[in-house]
Formats: structure tokens, C-alpha cells, sequence
């Protein structure tokens, strides 16, 4: 729209008197007493609506099928057993609108075949956990990470354990490990990290975003965009459409906590990532070249400008989409991710660490 509205303060317009009518003349502006408005709207406003953790009551403790935090709330767990012995335990976090038993659904045979055991449960405001639909904050959601992984550990103690984030998953995983007494993990893996920092964001979104947080934090809007999908795997989207546990009307106030805890995952990957004893663990980081929920863009300028020995090790899947554990070509991922909690510090199988220099600099072709 350049070029199609005129900028009258600019030219001076807005000073000079109509034809025919002396300054004195001139009706009074209707602006302040819009501003007016406006200012009182937002001053009287609902703020967003948060439901973090409560005071300490209880034990944390893994039962059979639910991990209970420290406040005493009850997230339904799932856990998945490998076909022989454990060789190694996966903490996995799913992502925004998602629950524990659906993300990994399409992935689990590869990982039980792999000898991996994996804990999975349902974050706060998500699937069957308390406040469905509400936003905790990135605080507690990342709290309550740290906490499963502690519990994970004295139940495993001769195990490796990795903690595995999907989307909002990994940016939980990444402020569970940049904080205060990180998770005592062995390693993280990222998968497609939700990392759209404010600063990378439109502006026009930005403050849509926010004006409607704090205005009428309670909308709830329905997250289909034509032509954006998730995956290439069909069967996968017609599962999530009917799952019920899948969230299909958010909140725009959930919708601004995630860009809050967005923000903070892509400041705090300069620090990115400590585990067992609070000391630097190794971090893979996997991202689709067709991701369109995480503009690569957004990536980028969370990643970039990382310095080589502080990045994470970025593999990128030319053919992959957001929902890299759905994808057609999943079975490639899961292989990489396998043989990096074999070997972290191994070459992944697929090559496409190879990938990650085109991608950072914006060259590599999606699908190519």
C-alpha cells in the first residue's frame, strides 16, 4: 500500500486552513479525543489471563500415568516401552495445542525398535492437564520440565536421558536448560524449535497480537490459514482434526503467552544448553526446509548469529515440514535422532548437518 496514503503531517497539510475558512474557523480535531478513547479502552482492559503454578503442596512423583508437580497439579503421562532392553530414556515435550500421546504416534515403532523408553506427558493447559486452554507461562511450563527430568533421573540413574522438544516443546526444553538448576540431562533434542523472537516478527502482528491480549484476552480464533499446513502426511492433520484432546480454538491470550515464551527461547540460546551437573550438553537441533508454522526467517535470526561454538548442531531437511516425527520423511529423522543418543557427537546418518550453511544463510532450496 506505499504510495496510496498520503502523509499529510509530513507535506504540512494539516497546518494549512481549507479554502474559504480562516484557521480560527477550522473545525477541532477529532484525533485527541479519539487517543482519549483509546487510551482509556487499554487502561481499563482485561490483562491476559495466566494460570501458573501454584504454592508448594505436594512431592513431585511419577505414578503409572501421571506426573504430579510440586503444586500438587496431576499431567496425565504416557510411557512407551522399547521391544528389548532400554539403552536409553526420552523426556518428550510436545508442542503448542498438541498432548503427549499424539506427536510421536507416527515415530514410536522406530523408537521402540531403537531401545528407547520414552516419558511423555500432557503440559499444562494442554490434552488432559488442569486449565485446559489456558496459558501457565513459560516459567512454570519450563519448571515443570526440570522437575520430570529430576524424577527421570533417580528412577534411571545408569541411563542416558535426553529431553526432546517439538515446536513450543523445544522452546520449554531450551528455557528448562538456560535457567537455574537445569534439567540433569545428557542432551537435548530440538525439533523444529519455536525461536520467532519479537524483533523478528511483523509489526503489524505484533501489536495486533498484543492489542488483542489485553483488550479481549478471552477470543478464541481457529488456527487453519489456507495453504499452511503442518505436514506432508495427510493421515497425520485428519488424526489431529479429530483428536479430541487436540486444542482447535485457542485463546489469544495463550496465543501471546507462546510469542512471550518464543522470545525467550531465542534469547536465551546464546546460553543454550546445560544438563547433568549444570555443565554444557550437546544439543541437535532438526529443522524442515518446508516448515511453514516457523518462518524460516525467524530461525535464521535466532540462529545466525550464534557463535560456532555456542550453536547447537542444526541438521535441515530439505523434504521435511513442521511435524518432522509425521513427515513423510520421518523415518530419516528418527534415525538421525536415534544415533545422536547413541553417539552425540557422531555424524548423523541422513548428512543433512551438510544442509545447515545453505539454511542459515537463506541459499538452500526447500525440497531440493
Amino acid at each position: 500500500m506505499t504510495g496510496t496514503i498520503r502523509d499529510e503531517e509530513a507535506d504540512g497539510s494539516l497546518d494549512r486552513p481549507m479554502p474559504g475558512r480562516s484557521r480560527a474557523g477550522r473545525r477541532p480535531s477529532a484525533w485527541p479525543s479519539l487517543a482519549l478513547v483509546l487510551l482509556l479502552a487499554i487502561g481499563t482492559a482485561c490483562a491476559p489471563v495466566v494460570r501458573p503454578a501454584g504454592p508448594h503442596s505436594a512431592t513431585p512423583g511419577l505414578r503409572d500415568d501421571a506426573l504430579v508437580t510440586s503444586d500438587g497439579a496431576v499431567l496425565p503421562l504416557r510411557r512407551f516401552m522399547p521391544a528389548g532392553e532400554a539403552r536409553a530414556v526420552l523426556l518428550a515435550l510436545h508442542g503448542f495445542n498438541d498432548h503427549a500421546g499424539n506427536f510421536l504416534a507416527d515415530s514410536l515403532g522406530q523408537f521402540r525398535d531403537g531401545g528407547v523408553q520414552i516419558y511423555a506427558y500432557d503440559q499444562r493447559g494442554f490434552g488432559g492437564a488442569p486449565n485446559r486452554g489456558y496459558w501457565a507461562g513459560a516459567a512454570t511450563l519450563a519448571d515443570d520440565a526440570a522437575d520430570a527430568a529430576r524424577l527421570l533421573r533417580r528412577r534411571h540413574p545408569d541411563l542416558p536421558i535426553f529431553m526432546l522438544g517439538e515446536s513450543m516443546g523445544a522452546a520449554v526444553s531450551i528455557l528448562a536448560a538456560t535457567r537455574g538448576g537445569a534439567p540433569p540431562v545428557d542432551g537435548y533434542i530440538l525439533l523444529a524449535p519455536a525461536l520467532w523472537s519479537r524483533d523478528a516478527m511483523n509489526p503489524m502482528m505484533r501489536g495486533t497480537l498484543w492489542l488483542a491480549a489485553h483488550m479481549m484476552p478471552m477470543m478464541g480464533f481457529q488456527g487453519g490459514v489456507g495453504g499452511i499446513v503442518a505436514s506432508d502426511n495427510t493421515d497425520a492433520l485428519r488424526r489431529l482434526g479429530r483428536d479430541p484432546l487436540v486444542i482447535r480454538t485457542t485463546r489469544v491470550d495463550a496465543a501471546f503467552g507462546l510469542v512471550e515464551l518464543m522470545d525467550a527461547a531465542a534469547a536465551a540460546m546464546p546460553r543454550c544448553c546445560r544438563g547433568v551437573e549444570d555443565a554444557a550438553v550437546p544439543v541437535l537441533a532438526l529443522i524442515g526446509a518446508q516448515d511453514m508454522i516457523v518462518p524460516a526467517r525467524a530461525s535464521r535470526h535466532a540462529l545466525r548469529p550464534l557463535p560456532e561454538a555456542a550453536r547447537p548442531r542444526i541438521a535441515v531437511y530439505p523434504q521435511g515440514f513442521h511435524l518432522l516425527l509425521s513427515d513423510r520423511n520421518r523415518e530419516e529423522v528418527a534415525r538421525d535422532i536415534l544415533a545422536f543418543i547413541g553417539a552425540p557427537a557422531a555424524p548423523l546418518p541422513s548428512g543433512a548437518e551438510a544442509n545447515a550453511p545453505a539454511w542459515l544463510e537463506g541459499r538452500l532450496t526447500p525440497g531440493s
